[in-house]
């Protein structure tokens, strides 16, 4: 029998939630409590969590009540919960669903069972200027109001359960293909199944928003497919790049009946709308001046769509996130590898686009062979004096610039080449001069935003034939690019201390690989600087999912 002593957690009154590393029930712990919890920080002993609003409301639209989170934290936990805890738990759970939307004739209503919450609303002045008051204490609204009325409840501390319904889009029947169109079988696996179904509900008005959250290298493109199927209506689907854009359009011709006449790209060099058109975000929020209109955003009515679709959603532009707000009656959903943003609009996520409606964890499917294991690895490097002394005198920002671009990292670089000499490498970076620098110094091919598109895909085609086995890429390879033999990738510099961007890396090397389906994530950072110190902060979502940094300096390095 266990002791409370011999317990993982110690649950504070502040909503942080610490948990032992090295306690045996460290992996059953963490995943009970990323449900419903945000990682922090996580030094080698300790991680810290916190539990936030809105990650518990995206825990009770997964259907977990505030009872099972008070029980997990409870039957873990050193001491016992504050009793106010427990209570502020409970009340903020509850409050998923408090406030429904319903369909009403031409309109929707907001209703609750709770008709002192309901005036308390009606009185807000952002509700009362758009609400019409009914007889029985109901709210009723204009539909193009849906969107800002959710926005606004969230904030005030209620998310609405909406069930006003879809406006059912043009017919496009369509199946996917056993096998593909290119001769390979093709069946969905259990938990694309779960994820579509989950999104779905069988045509219900409780389904039919939502983000799936997916490790890279899953399948999010065969889940959005799928739904494509079950939908059966035309679809306005949006990705970040060109790159991706084309990949979804291969892969619709590919894995479905459609044929190309049914299939539109629209980008920066081609405007096709078809029964299935997929654009990109930034096609979107083009327009010639700050002064000007969005050129390209009445995309989203030029057809009857029955579905927009949201790849890698956590990078929805604000002109999107507006636009969004308008189409409450099209079925949304989106994809996404990681739910976090580096502009903290999760919120508007949740309200525009839905909770988080499935989720599994990266490790899960590495034990299951469907992802690649891998092995993650920080190696500290030294900062030469002269360069010491220049980073000591800068400013915050040129400080990551000049530890990010320190010239040591290109021997650690080297060194990892070597060991991976037989496999095919991807070198992840942020800074142009770094990369064009180390491009030349490996005589390697090098891609950027300024690349053409035609040069890219090539370039991304003699990688996936082996032809080229190490492709030096900027931040334009953090989505969407398709490589699956890539088994090794090396960060040699990131956006300062971006979660997602760190997910998203290693993502291009977690397809499974043939023989040892195993892969290498690499960040080279400079030794106590802040290069140091974002990437604690960059590997958070990463720890969360289960995966360990093995640290080393660089001289022992070169030693294993």
């Amino acid at each position: 029998m266990e002791s409370c002593w011999e317990r993982p957690l110690i649950v504070q009154s502040d909503r942080t939630v610490l948990l032992e590393a090295n306690h045996r029930r460290f992996q059953e712990v963490r995943d009970r409590l990323s449900a419903f919890a945000e990682l922090v920080k996580c030094p080698d002993h300790i991680h810290t969590y916190r539990i936030t609003s809105l990650s518990m409301w995206n825990a009770a639209a997964a259907g977990m009540s505030g009872k099972e989170i008070v029980e997990v934290l409870t039957d873990n936990s050193k001491f016992p919960l504050p009793l106010s805890l427990e209570q502020e738990i409970e009340k903020t759970v509850s409050r998923y669903g408090q406030l429904r939307l319903k369909p009403r004739g031409q309109k929707v209503v907001l209703t609750s069972r709770d008709g002192e919450l309901l005036s308390e609303v009606a009185r807000l002045p952002s509700v009362r200027r758009r609400a019409e008051p009914m007889a029985d204490g109901s709210l009723l609204f204009a539909r193009d109001q849906r969107g800002p009325i959710k926005q606004e409840l969230i904030k005030y501390g209620y998310p609405v359960d909406d069930r006003a319904g879809y406006t059912q889009g043009e017919p496009l029947p369509l199946q996917l293909r056993n096998p593909s169109r290119s001769g390979a079988e093709f069946v969905l696996r259990d938990y694309q199944k779960r994820a579509v179904e989950a999104f779905y509900r069988n045509g219900s008005p409780e389904g039919g928003n939502g983000v799936l959250v997916l490790p890279c290298g899953a399948g999010k493109t065969i889940v959005g497919l799928a739904a494509l199927e079950r939908v059966g209506r035309a679809a306005l689907i949006l990705a970040p790049n060109t790159t991706s854009v084309r990949q979804w359009i291969r892969e619709l011709l590919d894995k479905t009946d459609l044929s190309e006449e049914q299939v539109g790209e629209y980008t920066g060099s081609l405007k096709e709308v078809k029964p299935v058109t997929v654009a990109t975000y930034q096609i979107l929020t083009h327009r010639a001046s700050q002064e000007e209109p969005f050129t390209h955003m009445e995309l989203f009515h030029r057809r009857d769509w029955g579905l927009i679709l949201y790849d890698e959603v956590h990078l929805l532009p604000a002109p999107v996130f507006r636009a969004t707000a308008d189409l409450q009656a099209r079925r949304r959903l989106g994809l996404t590898a990681t739910l976090v943003r580096e502009d903290g609009r999760e919120e508007d996520v949740f309200s525009l686009i839905g909770p988080k409606i499935y989720d599994v964890p990266w490790k899960e499917l590495e034990e299951k062979g469907w992802i690649a294991g891998a092995s993650c690895t920080e190696i500290r490097t030294p900062m030469a004096r002269e360069h010491r002394h220049i980073y000591a005198e800068a400013g915050k920002r040129k400080k990551y610039r000049i530890a990010a671009e320190n010239p040591d990292k290109l021997n650690v670089l080297e060194s990892i080449l070597q060991r991976h000499e037989e496999d095919q490498v991807l070198v992840i970076g942020q800074y142009l001069s770094q990369l064009k620098q180390i491009a030349e110094r490996l005589d390697a091919p090098l891609i950027t935003g300024k690349t053409g598109q035609q040069q890219r895909e090539r370039l991304y085609r003699r990688f996936r034939k082996g032809e080229i086995s190490v492709l030096v890429v900027s931040k334009v390879a953090n989505f969407a690019v398709d490589l699956p033999d890539a088994r090794v990738a090396v960060q040699i510099s990131g956006t300062f201390g971006s979660r997602q961007e760190e997910a998203q890396r290693l993502g291009r090397i977690l397809r499974p690989k043939k023989g040892e389906n195993q892969s290498h994530f690499y960040h080279i950072v400079t030794r106590n600087t802040v290069d140091q110190d974002y990437a604690l902060n960059r590997q958070l979502f990463l720890v969360e999912q289960g995966y360990r940094y093995t640290i080393v300096d660089a001289e022992q390095w070169e030693l294993i």
